[in-house]
C-alpha cells in the first residue's frame, strides 16, 4: 500500500449506482480482518447489506432515528444534531454496499458497566477502530469510496432486533464508487499534535 493512500482516503457522501463487486468486497473486509487487536481477541464481524436487504435494514434505522428525535430521554441540546443522522441514512441509501460493524465482545453499549470491563471495552472499541481504518484504505486503493458512520447509535435498539444481535454496533460504512471528489478537510500540524519528551 503507497504512502499516498493515507491522503488520497476521503470520507464520500454521494455515489455512483455502480455495484461493488463480491471479489473487492472480500479484499475490504480481509483488510480489516488482519488487523491488529488487543490480546487478539479480533471482536469485530461485518455484515454486508445489498440491494433489498440494505432498503430493509436502512428502513429500521430510520424508524429508530425518528424513535430518538422524539424521545423524552433526548436531552435537547442533542435532538439538533439529528439532522444529521438524517443525512447520513440519505448517504446510506445512495451507497450501494453498507457494512455493519459489531463488537463481538461488547453488548448495548448504554448500561454503566464496571470498571474492569471498561478497559477491556476501549481496547475492543480501539481493535475494531485499525480494522476499519485497514478497510478504508484498502477500499481507497481498490478506487472505492467510504463513509465511517457513528450514527447508528441513534438507532441501536431497531438495528439491534433487525439483526437479530446483542453485541454492540459499533458502526457502519458506506461502500462505493464515488460520485464526488471532495476537497481533504484541514488537519493539524505535525508540530500541533507532537511533544518529544527526552
Amino acid at each position: 500500500m503507497s504512502e499516498e493512500i493515507f491522503s488520497q482516503r476521503k470520507s464520500i457522501r454521494k455515489y455512483k449506482p455502480d455495484p461493488v463487486s463480491e471479489s473487492d468486497i472480500r479484499t475490504i473486509i480481509e483488510a480489516g480482518r488482519v488487523a491488529p487487536s488487543a490480546k487478539n481477541r479480533q471482536p469485530w464481524k461485518f455484515i454486508v447489506f445489498t440491494g433489498e436487504r440494505k432498503e430493509a435494514l436502512l428502513s429500521e434505522m430510520e424508524k429508530g432515528i425518528e424513535k430518538t428525535k422524539h424521545s423524552l430521554f433526548m436531552p435537547k441540546k442533542y435532538r439538533n444534531g439529528m439532522a444529521s443522522a438524517d443525512n447520513t441514512l440519505r448517504i446510506m441509501r445512495e451507497a450501494p454496499v453498507v457494512i455493519i460493524v459489531l463488537n463481538l465482545l461488547s453488548s448495548n453499549p448504554y448500561p454503566p458497566i464496571l470498571a474492569g470491563k471498561r478497559v477491556s471495552e476501549i481496547h475492543n472499541t480501539l481493535s475494531i477502530g485499525a480494522a476499519i481504518e485497514n478497510m478504508l484504505l484498502q477500499a481507497t486503493q481498490l478506487g472505492l469510496g467510504t463513509l465511517w458512520i457513528g450514527n447508528t447509535v441513534y438507532a441501536h435498539k431497531q438495528i439491534s432486533k433487525f439483526l437479530g444481535t446483542k453485541h454492540q454496533i459499533a458502526s457502519a460504512i458506506a461502500l462505493g464508487y464515488p460520485d464526488e471528489t471532495p476537497e481533504g478537510r484541514p488537519k493539524k500540524t505535525l508540530e500541533e499534535i507532537t511533544q518529544f519528551e527526552s
